[in-house]
């Protein structure tokens, strides 16, 4: 494989992860750090983004798998494909991490723990931005981390298809066709994923082996279509709809303990159908560049026999906003928008959020400089001001320097308003100040964080009720990351992420990793072949007693090794044989919960 291939299908997309600069990414842009279109090395943020060509030549299953090859950024699981998944970013977990479908909301607004990570497959993505730090002052509500932005392909000009089969262990198997089409006038785009694995056990007694439970299994199918239409060449409508169907088996333990069940027939199902839909109207004149837009999220989770009861949960969002440039590369944007959110169970629950907000970003030669303000009113809570400020020096091609400081907050979902004993929980949503600062050069990023929780909304097992915690909690640790082409076809990746996550009394909280290292090799030297190898450390990670907050388990220390080969045939077929958990090592990532052993996966993807 010669060397143009190796600079835009890996490196460009290796470097972005790290978030260094580099002149070949000038034409990467980047919508979800300031709500509009941007040159990635125009961003104050800190950013990174997976691009396409590095989601197909790692054949990642699950968009939590290809994130956790981020620095800042772990995931746990209870049990495998399918099960609970909890993604945590510098310490902050799911729930104050704002997740976007093509700019669609996808947090859970009827659960606890936010995005329903464990059902968002690679389907046809063309990008997944990463935005870290607070970003309410951009998005409003739920962005205390930051911002997971999944960007599906578009049509690209002509007809064109492909198809993709995978199948491999616990008898999975994994289709993915497309079909697209794209003219003067109209395009269009339509993508199914469909999965279905018999998987192994969810719950596990630690140390034991996975081969003496049943199988949870676990079935998703995604749809995805877009629809354009040009009106002329100022005027544009967009449509944009994902249907997301799975059904999951899991065990469950005892309430308030933490043994496992031997999975005997307990039959516990949990199915969930969800849509989120888009419509909007894009006017470009030499004045400005407007956007109207209505979105429309349905969340409809069954569990009959579970404790998770059935939720049935709806948002419709209505916004405009208009972006207007100045000088070069510098641009103003303002906007309104007004969220409706119903619970539709045991009681009938509406929340409804109207807000106005600008950003402006200017461009000094070699100093960028962004700030967001923005302003909410709730029905329910009392009103909220955010903000962001954003700095970044482009001081040249090898060396910058950038720094953020934001205030955001979180909401609480209707699960955590309504309690079934005590009734409507007099909740207030809680508030976060973030700072970051990067220093980039040439192929080393080093990037120190802190981030200061207040009113954090917690669980307390004795009472059953969610309330709101009295003193801070404090985030902070250091990324760094490294990322080389060493010869000219060998690439080395290398990142490294400490996290200090405390609360008031010092204590620790649960389930974050105090260090993870991850490292990845990747080598073009043999004709038509990609080798990859990659791998994850897990340093220290703790979880607390039901009850009781007292540490009881180790979870971390371990490091798993994976393997990814692929072959191109020619130019419309290739081949790809995939190996997780090369040593077979065992490690829970969730205690009492299960981790897949050693798996292998065979894939056949043809275009045309």
């Amino acid at each position: 494989m010669n060397n143009k291939k190796l600079t835009t299908s890996v490196v460009a997309s290796l470097l972005l992860a790290t978030n260094l600069y580099s002149v070949e990414l000038s034409s990467i842009t980047v919508t979800s750090a300031t709500k509009s279109e941007q040159s990635i090395k125009d961003v104050t943020s800190n950013v990174a983004v997976i691009t396409k060509e590095e989601l197909e030549e790692r054949h990642f299953t699950t968009v939590s798998e290809a994130i956790n090859t981020i620095s800042g950024i772990n995931v746990t699981s209870n049990g495998g494909l399918g099960k609970a998944t909890s993604v945590f970013m510098r310490g902050f977990d799911s729930q104050r991490i704002l997740v976007l479908i093509d700019g669609i909301r996808y947090n859970d607004i009827t659960g606890i723990s936010g995005a329903r990570f464990e059902h968002l497959m690679i389907s046809d993505i063309q990008q997944i931005e990463i935005i870290k730090g607070a970003q309410s002052g951009v998005w409003g509500a739920d962005a205390n981390a930051g911002v997971i932005n999944i960007i599906t392909t578009s049509a690209k000009k002509g007809t064109s298809a492909s198809v993709n089969i995978e199948v491999g262990s616990f008898l999975t198997k994994k289709l993915n066709a497309k079909i697209s089409h794209k003219s003067d006038k109209y395009d269009f785009k339509f993508g199914i994923t469909k999965i279905d694995t018999d998987g192994f056990t969810a719950r596990l007694p630690k140390g034991d082996d996975v081969s003496k439970y049943e199988d949870d299994g676990y079935v998703n199918t995604t749809i995805n279509a877009k629809f354009g239409y040009n009106i002329n060449s100022n005027n544009r409508i967009e449509l944009s709809h994902n249907r997301l169907k799975a059904k999951s088996e899991y065990d469950n333990g005892p309430w308030g303990t933490t043994i496992a069940q031997k999975a005997d027939g307990e039959g516990y199902v949990l199915e969930t159908k969800n849509h989120y839909s888009s419509l909007a109207y894009l006017n470009k004149n030499k004045y400005s560049d407007i956007k109207a837009y209505a979105n429309y999220s349905k969340i409809d989770r069954d569990d009959e026999k579970g404790y998770t009861k059935e939720f049935d949960g709806n948002m419709k969002e209505y916004g405009v906003n208009a972006k207007i440039p100045y000088n070069v590369d510098s641009f103003i944007l303002a906007g309104v928008d007004y969220k409706v959110s119903n619970h539709k169970n045991d009681v009938d629950r509406t929340l409804r959020n109207r807000g106005a907000f600008i950003t402006n970003s200017t461009k000094y030669d070699k100093l960028i400089f962004t700030q967001s303000l923005r302003y909410d009113n709730y029905d329910l809570f009392n009103n909220k001001t955010t903000g962001k400020v954003g700095v970044r020096y482009n001081h040249n091609e090898n060396l910058y320097v950038t720094s953020n400081i934001g205030t955001s907050y979180n909401v609480p979902t209707f699960y955590k308003l309504y309690d079934a004993w005590a009734g409507f929980e007099n909740l207030q949503p809680e508030t976060t100040k973030s700072f970051d600062l990067t220093v980039s050069y040439k192929d080393l990023s080093l990037t120190y964080f802190d981030n200061k929780i207040n009113n954090m909304i917690e669980y307390n097992s004795n009472t059953y009720k969610y309330f709101n915690m009295d003193d801070d909690v404090r985030l902070r640790g250091l990324e760094v990351g490294y990322k080389k082409a060493v010869l000219d076809d060998l690439l080395l990746s290398l990142n490294y992420t400490y996290t200090d996550a405390k609360d008031a009394e010092k204590k620790r909280l649960q389930r974050r990793a105090k260090q993870s290292i991850k490292f990845g090799v990747d080598y073009y030297g043999f004709k038509d072949f990609h080798i990859n190898v990659n791998g994850e450390y897990v340093g220290d990670r703790i979880q607390y007693d039901f009850g009781t907050y007292n540490e009881s388990a180790q979870t971390g220390k371990y490091t798993v090794w994976n393997a990814v080969v692929n072959y191109e045939i020619n130019s419309q077929a290739s081949v790809y044989l995939k190996v997780d958990n090369i040593f077979d090592k065992y490690y829970q990532t969730v205690d009492t919960y299960s981790s897949a052993p050693r798996s292998a996966y065979i894939g056949l993807k043809y275009s045309f």
